[in-house]
């Protein structure tokens, strides 16, 4: 039974897992691995494979969870299995992550082989972490629950990750001889954290009650429900345009995320540099997107989204002539006002054009292809990685991703749609 009363004690305990499981997608994610990836496990390797190879862990990993995305939302929606699997994949992604402190020096693939398996605990995790917003929640409030684990999120994962740059710092002020000793009790501190605010949820939310038995059947009607939401969509010229226009430019948004670290290390800036950057990043989105918020609301937000993509594509051209880590610094804090709020900008546009009556439906799928935005990016990375060892041509790739999404979000039409939005395919502007 749902309580009437906002943050209550079950909606803290929700909101207290995004706090815990943010630290690995900024301390290992973001910053952690790719830097150990790069100096440590792949020591004597060209900085091109070691590019390349990240970049293509992360495109399977993308898959596999991307495959599996409608298989574990229909368990989530017959009720009653999210806490359990919600358990079991953190777990996964936990362990594996304090797993990571035991590959030794020179061992990148079986980095790479906990690594994915973390990302996809992650992700994986992270469909019934949402789902159970519904038995924590009225609907009437559920923008505020969720703000709140976003909000949560920001903080729990800049903490530890300030920590983490504290002792990468002054290494010997903790009882650590080197870098490489910290980076490990780092991914150790990342799994016990991550478990450790898993525990409210697992205690204190109460679960509603299986409403259908998952297996074999609800399997093939997963997969059968996309493709029915997937021939609805297409109805909807406004909605299909903008679903291509988002996966273009969300996936250059993500993989500037995930190869910042990279770029900066071939460029042959310090760790502590690079961890420290990403933790700028990260403290100035926090305002910049409530502000950017306020940006869209006032001009719009096919606009904001526009001024946003122009940054990254002045981003990723300045990357060409970057040499200085005063620079770095300069660009961490340009893309972290502006990251943030083209992700929020997107979803709030998605929300204007959809059917009211299937928002979550049509939702899903925007969820899904969100993970299908880690693909692109990274291939993209990958390739030029294997024919350049230049890695100032890293995120030039991105720019015709940035580009071709703002052409194809020049054709959805924000304003006067509103019979696409209750009428279908017949109620389309063909112009």
């Amino acid at each position: 039974m749902i309580r009437s009363s906002i943050f209550n004690r079950q909606v803290m305990a929700w909101a207290l897992y995004d706090w815990g499981n943010s630290a690995f997608a900024l301390s290992v994610l973001a910053v952690l691995f790719p830097l150990f990836l790069g100096s440590y496990w792949s020591i004597g390797e060209e900085g091109s494979t070691v590019t390349a190879r990240l970049a293509l862990v992360t495109v399977c990993a993308s898959i596999v969870v991307s495959v599996m995305a409608p298989v574990l939302g229909a368990i989530a929606d017959s009720g009653g299995y999210r806490k359990r699997f919600l358990f079991v994949l953190a777990v996964l992604g936990a362990v594996a992550t304090a797993g990571l402190s035991l590959i030794d020096e020179g061992g990148w693939p079986w980095a790479l082989a906990l690594f994915m398996l973390a990302s996809i605990g992650y992700y994986s995790a992270n469909v019934f972490y949402d789902s159970l917003i519904v038995d924590v929640s009225n609907p009437r409030y559920y923008s505020l629950v969720s703000s709140l684990g976003f909000s949560l999120g920001y903080f729990g994962g800049a903490s530890l990750l300030a920590l983490h740059v504290w002792m990468l710092r002054t290494p010997e002020a903790f009882g650590f001889a080197d870098i490489a000793q910290v980076v490990k009790f780092a991914f150790i501190s990342v799994g016990i954290w991550w478990i450790v605010f898993l525990l409210p949820l697992m205690f204190i939310v109460r679960e509603g009650k299986a409403t259908a038995i998952a297996g074999g059947g609800t399997v093939r009607a997963a997969y059968g429900a996309l493709m029915d939401t997937f021939r609805e969509i297409s109805k909807y010229r406004n909605v299909l345009l903008f679903l291509i226009a988002y996966w273009l430019y969300i996936d250059g948004v993500f993989t500037v995320i995930f190869m910042a670290v990279n770029f900066g290390q071939r460029l042959g800036f310090s760790s502590a540099d690079l961890v420290t950057a990403l933790l700028i990043t990260n403290f100035v989105g926090f305002p910049a997107t409530l502000a950017y918020g306020a940006l869209g609301h006032r001009f719009g937000e096919k606009n904001a989204i526009y001024l946003g993509l122009t940054v990254y594509i002045s981003v990723a051209c300045w990357a060409a002539f970057l040499d200085d880590v005063r620079q770095f610094y300069a660009m961490a804090i340009t893309i972290g006002l502006v990251q943030g709020g083209v992700q929020g900008m997107s979803r709030a546009l998605y929300a204007s054009l959809i059917p009211p009556e299937r928002s979550g439906e049509f939702f899903g799928f925007y969820n899904m292809l969100t993970k299908f935005a880690h693909i692109l990016g990274p291939f993209l990375v990958f390739m030029v990685a294997m024919f350049s060892d230049k890695p100032k041509y890293i995120l030039a790739a991105l720019i015709p991703l940035f580009i071709v999404g703002m052409l194809a979000l020049t054709r959805v039409k924000q304003d006067g749609e509103r019979a696409n939005k209750s009428g279908g395919a017949q109620n389309e502007d063909t112009s």
